[in-house]
């Protein structure tokens, strides 16, 4: 059966999201289409608990996180129910429970009477409808939706049977797509740790594999080249902290236009060496409380989760507490980067160690042990890096673009399919055979 063949005839739906739907099909408010369940428990210890974060956006897959028990009253749920997102409906999170137990407020809560759940659940992934459940909030900050709009929201009704037919189709194909998506995120990992092993080799045994090598001293470097010096970002730089100024959201300091804000999460967001612009900026007079740092300086994220990330900051800018600077860096600043860039885990690992918020406070990071090589062949361990994680981006990012393709196909296919613009009752679930030699094709 081709995917591209329709229905004989359509009919206006009377929803502008929906367009034409299948003669045969009906079209009714959700409400009527699946029972709101309101039901709300004080939780026991022994009953499964389902946060938002347990449910992946997009694709309506359930992550295990370790066992919770929310404070207050949750929602009760069974076996089969769609739990929708309310909270911030463009996340599209939508789940078809398999199993009992009881959920955070911020979801709906359906039973399907109409249709087949795993229908439902598909046609609330849908991109149409969360398009039109999303225009509908209200609230800046946590934009929620409300039962009264998206229970009035018609959708379409293709019957018990059909709808179960429909599900089925989709099942098996998004199943397939999902694991090309699945392949292509392998390959991104797989060159994510390509590129953290071409780095740590470069910088800590240099590019020549018979130089002769000597103890650094240092148990977790290990040998380095004979000829290299072996110091600590103390003794080749001024470590100095960012300051964050105080009291924290005033906004006669922050949200500004004065001076670009650099925080955490603006030296981690992502891999690039440099960071030439923020999104947000400080006033003058909250640039005065905070400590500026220079085009060309060094960063290293300090503290929480995504400590000991580097950054080379290529604009004048303030930088909150989180982040320290090397400055008057006294040897190359691209290789101390790169260093920096091989030490990630490593230092995460050791911090871990104590106890607290992690954080790796000024007097830690100049105590950390740096090789160095002479200065040219630093400058060629440095183009060596360059030139491979070149060609290591240009694969992530054709991978990243094929999910994307893939993502674009799997959304595609199912408001195509439940609302009718293709026709699907003529598929049937492949032989044994058959699916055996498309799991081959996938793989």
């Amino acid at each position: 059966m081709s995917i591209t063949s329709t229905y004989p005839s359509y009919k206006t739906s009377g929803e502008f999201w929906l367009g034409e739907i299948p003669q045969e099909w009906t079209c009714e408010p959700l409400k009527y289409v699946a029972k709101l369940n309101t039901e709300k428990v004080l939780p026991e210890e022994a009953v499964r608990y389902v946060g938002m974060e347990n449910v992946q956006s997009d694709n309506g897959y359930f992550h295990h996180t370790l066992e919770q028990i929310p404070e207050g009253l949750s929602l009760e749920f069974r076996e089969t129910d769609v739990l929708f997102g309310k909270l911030r409906p463009y996340l599209a999170k939508s789940w078809l429970a398999t199993f009992d137990g009881v959920c955070s407020s911020e979801f709906l809560v359906l039973s399907a009477l109409k249709v087949s759940p795993r229908f439902l659940n598909f046609v609330t992934l849908s991109r149409e409808f969360i398009e039109v459940v999303d225009s509908s909030t209200y609230g800046a900050k946590m934009p929620r939706a409300s039962w009264d709009f998206i229970g009035l929201l018609k959708i379409p009704v293709p019957g018990k049977e059909l709808s179960e037919q429909i599900a089925a189709f989709l099942d098996y194909e998004t199943a397939k797509i999902d694991a090309l998506i699945e392949k292509q995120q392998q390959l991104i990992a797989l060159l994510g740790e390509k590129r953290q092993a071409v780095i740590s080799h470069a910088v800590t045994k240099g590019l020549n594999p018979d130089a002769p090598m000597r103890d650094s001293g240092v148990e977790w470097l290990g040998e380095v080249p004979e000829h290299w010096q072996v110091s600590k970002f103390g003794y080749i730089s001024s470590v100095v902290r960012g300051g964050s100024p105080r009291p924290a959201g005033d906004p006669t300091l922050f949200h500004g236009d004065y001076s670009p804000w650099v925080t955490v999460a603006e030296v981690t967001k992502d891999n690039r060496m440099e960071l030439t612009e923020t999104s947000s900026y400080l006033t003058k007079r909250g640039s005065a409380q905070s400590r500026l740092f220079q085009p060309g300086t060094l960063l290293l994220s300090n503290s929480g989760a995504t400590l000991g990330v580097p950054k080379v900051l290529m604009i004048q800018a303030n930088a909150n507490d989180g982040v320290v600077g090397f400055e008057h860096l006294r040897h190359n600043r691209e290789y101390c980067y790169f260093y920096l860039a091989s030490l990630t885990e490593n230092l995460r690992e050791r911090i871990k160690q104590g106890s607290g918020q992690p954080n790796l406070n000024t007097d830690i990071v100049k105590h950390i042990e740096i090789p160095i090589p002479p200065v040219d062949e630093t400058g060629e361990i440095v183009a060596h890096i360059v030139e491979r994680l070149e060609k290591l981006t240009k694969l992530v990012d054709r991978a990243g673009d094929a999910m994307e393709l893939l993502q674009e196909r799997r959304t595609a296919l199912i408001s195509a399919a439940v609302t009718g613009k293709i026709d699907v009752r003529g598929w049937k679930p492949p032989s044994s055979a058959a699916r055996l030699e498309t799991e081959m094709e996938v793989a």
